[in-house]
């Protein structure tokens, strides 16, 4: 080919969908349509240790449905989504063999076993001939291009939500193309059930269904429902996990249903009836995602190892039972039983209380932050390989631009400040839905008489603590004071 000329344009790609599963603002699939390529859908269910698919059982849940949703909307577009499991590289050849496609485009994603196995494909195809183009979009920005002022990585957060903020407006958001070229004769799929996504004996996931509804439609309905009335007032009021001032987009943005750059847009021209400092908060919130990601692509053990060393050394409990009374909502604490079974029930977690259960964990039962990394994992629909691990290391107190260690969460306290009346806990612990409001946070100091007219019965029907947070923070302090003596 003369060094002048155009390459010539793939006659069918296949569009391998990863998490960015929707339509609009997907760069990858609206190239392949505005080429005027055939577009072959694919989505494919890798190994468990390639580290690239849901991240726990909860997450598994989330993605059958949004797989349905997606499937569905590509029918109403002209197309259909191919199903296929196992290795990646395998699964793409055997697609590109049986359908003679001669590219294959994708939308990047920015977790190390993804990078790698991206780039191990895109080496090979490119061998062979194939075009494969990789696009953005799962973030607001490239981690390879957002750089300091002397030309490093970002440690602090502040910094890199004002080089963020310098850097403009994302992109418009792509609108979904009209309708997708599809092949006479689109490859088998395997049947989604079949994948055994869903809980199969037991179905702790009922209660999943109704908050939630997985899918691109699903995603910009909750968005818009914010916007309309969850943002306003959302810089004071969204520390109270009682009101719907938050706006529920993360399991939509952990899998891509929408992406970042909508959301963001999705506040621009507001009317004077909104606060900038509301939506400049929420954007903040957006970002603390991106800041995440650019951590995670530059220390990619970020959910196993401290991002600051000397936390190695840290005298972690070991206490399973502790551990498991944490995990269920046992703890004797309110606040912390009512996050923790919101988790439990809903697959999700108000911000504020993750921070306080998250303490609550390494700094009340020093147990190892990587203990609630792990649970967080397999029970929250939201997550997110980045900000999960990122979040419980800034509470530690172990990670980039993280909360000190001596910030320690007083779990009444926090309860009484951002859940006043007591109407989060009576949600999500039904057994005090009677308590006073003045003891709703601290039952285990109510008179007997209150407790009897309750109908709360200590150690029976609802637990007493399982520590005493003041002593418990003292041997924190303790602990940690060793620590920064060695």
């Amino acid at each position: 080919m003369p060094a002048d000329a155009a390459p010539s344009r793939p006659k069918t790609v296949l569009l391998w969908f990863r998490k960015d599963l929707r339509l609009a603002d997907n760069a990858a699939l609206a190239t392949a349509v505005d080429e005027g390529a055939e577009v072959i859908p694919v989505y494919i269910l890798e190994p468990e240790d390639a580290g690239t698919g849901p991240l726990g059982a909860a997450q598994a849940w989330w993605l059958h449905h949004s797989l349905e949703a997606l499937a569905s909307s590509l029918m109403h577009h002209g197309s259909g989504l191919v199903l296929r499991r196992g290795p990646a590289s395998e699964v793409l050849k055997a697609l590109i063999s049986g359908t003679g496609a001669d590219a294959v485009f994708w939308n990047r994603r920015y977790d190390p076993p993804g990078i790698a196995i991206d780039k191990a494909i895109k080496a090979d195809l490119t061998e062979r001939g194939l075009v494969v183009r990789s696009f953005a979009g799962q973030i607001l920005h490239e981690p390879t291009k957002l750089k300091t002022g002397a030309g490093g990585n970002f440690r602090v957060y502040t910094p890199f939500w004002k080089a963020l903020e310098a850097s403009g407006e994302p992109a418009e958001p792509i609108p979904a193309p009209a309708r997708i070229p599809s092949p006479a004769s689109p490859p088998k799929s395997d049947a989604l059930e079949d994948w055994a996504l869903l809980p199969t004996k037991l179905n702790w996931a009922k209660s999943f269904e109704g908050p939630w509804q997985p899918g691109e439609t699903g995603a910009q309905k909750r968005l818009a429902a914010f916007v309309q009335s969850g943002l306003k007032g959302y810089r004071t009021r969204r520390d109270f996990p009682g009101e719907a001032h938050v706006s529920m987009l993360s399991p939509h943005l952990a899998l891509g249903e929408i992406s970042p750059a909508s959301v963001w847009h999705a506040t621009r021209g507001l009317s004077e009836d909104y606060s900038s400092e509301d939506y400049i908060h929420f954007r903040k919130e957006l970002v603390w995602r991106d800041f995440s990601y650019h951590l995670l692509f530059h220390f990619p053990d970020l959910s196993t190892r401290n991002w600051s060393a000397k936390f190695d050394a840290f005298p972690w409990r070991d206490a399973p039972d502790l551990l498991e009374k944490w995990q269920k909502g046992q703890t004797g604490y309110p606040i912390v039983d009512a996050g923790m079974r919101q988790l439990w029930q809903t697959g999700w977690m108000h911000n504020r209380v993750r921070m306080i259960v998250a303490s609550f964990l390494i700094k009340d039962l020093l147990i190892d932050w990587r203990e609630g990394e792990r649970w967080f994992r397999d029970t929250l629909v939201d997550a997110d390989p980045a900000s999960n691990a990122a979040s419980w290391q800034w509470v530690a107190g172990s990670g980039a631009d993280a909360a000190p260690f001596f910030r320690i969460f007083n779990p009444t306290s926090q309860g009484e400040k951002f859940d006043p009346e007591g109407v989060y806990v009576r949600r999500f612990v039904p057994e005090l839905k009677d308590m006073p409001d003045k003891f709703i946070h601290k039952p285990s100091e109510a008179p007997l008489t209150v407790l009897r007219e309750a109908g709360v019965s200590l150690g029976k029907t609802y637990p007493l603590p399982i520590v005493d947070h003041g002593k418990a923070r003292d041997a924190a302090m303790a602990a940690f004071q060793g620590l920064k003596g060695e």
